[in-house]
């Protein structure tokens, strides 16, 4: 089997291992997970999870799923980057599950922010190109692959749709330098030069 498509496959399998909710989220919880949003998580992320600083990523329309296992592995502290050490393990520690998935299911719910084009089109469409069909070469898949042709994402694999450029390039250079461990995401991330994360970026930024 070629390396390429061991990626691919192996990307595919990761979705699966996050966990769905075993029930809703309690009324106080849900009550609880709206006090924090607003007191709290606004602070860098913004209302309704649409951030103006763009170190710190948006939140709003983000897989429910997905946002439930990033939080539980900043109070584990398993999610080591920057800001993770700076931030969110702290912020993420006295978070019982159930506050975790009704927070979770907030910022799912609300509606995505829309994307932002750069003026460079050359790099946006080199972007899309790296986006819809990877670098063979490099040993880079395609990264709709597994978040979406559309950036939306799939299963349990991030929505990356309108998120911000600076925020997308960090954690690359946190999935290559191991910082944040994800194996797979380690492969992709040093395949690609700074140029091409760059691309990629913005194309991501762009999109609806």
């Amino acid at each position: 089997m070629k390396p390429l498509t061991r990626t691919v496959l192996a990307c595919l399998c990761v979705g699966v291992s996050v966990a769905a909710f075993a029930d809703d989220p309690s009324p106080d919880a849900q009550q609880h997970a709206k006090r924090i949003a607003v007191t709290t998580c606004g602070t860098c992320h913004g209302s309704q999870g649409v951030s103006q600083q763009p170190k710190f990523p948006n939140l709003a329309g983000q897989s429910a799923g997905y946002l439930a296992a990033q939080l539980k592995a900043f109070r584990a502290q398993t999610r080591g980057d920057a800001d993770a050490l700076a931030y969110m393990w702290g912020m993420a520690a006295p978070l019982d599950d159930d506050t975790i998935d009704a927070l979770a299911g907030l910022y799912a719910a609300e509606a995505a922010t829309a994307g932002r084009r750069t003026a460079d089109a050359a790099l946006v469409a080199k972007g899309e190109a790296l986006y819809r069909d990877g670098h063979v070469e490099q040993g880079v898949p395609a990264c709709a692959a597994c978040h979406g042709a559309d950036g939306h994402g799939m299963a349990d694999f991030p929505r990356l749709a309108g998120q911000h450029a600076q925020y997308v390039l960090k954690q690359l250079d946190s999935f290559q330098t191991n910082m944040r461990n994800v194996a797979i995401m380690h492969g992709v991330a040093s395949g690609l030069t700074g140029d091409d994360a760059a691309a990629v970026a913005a194309y991501l930024e762009s999109l609806p």
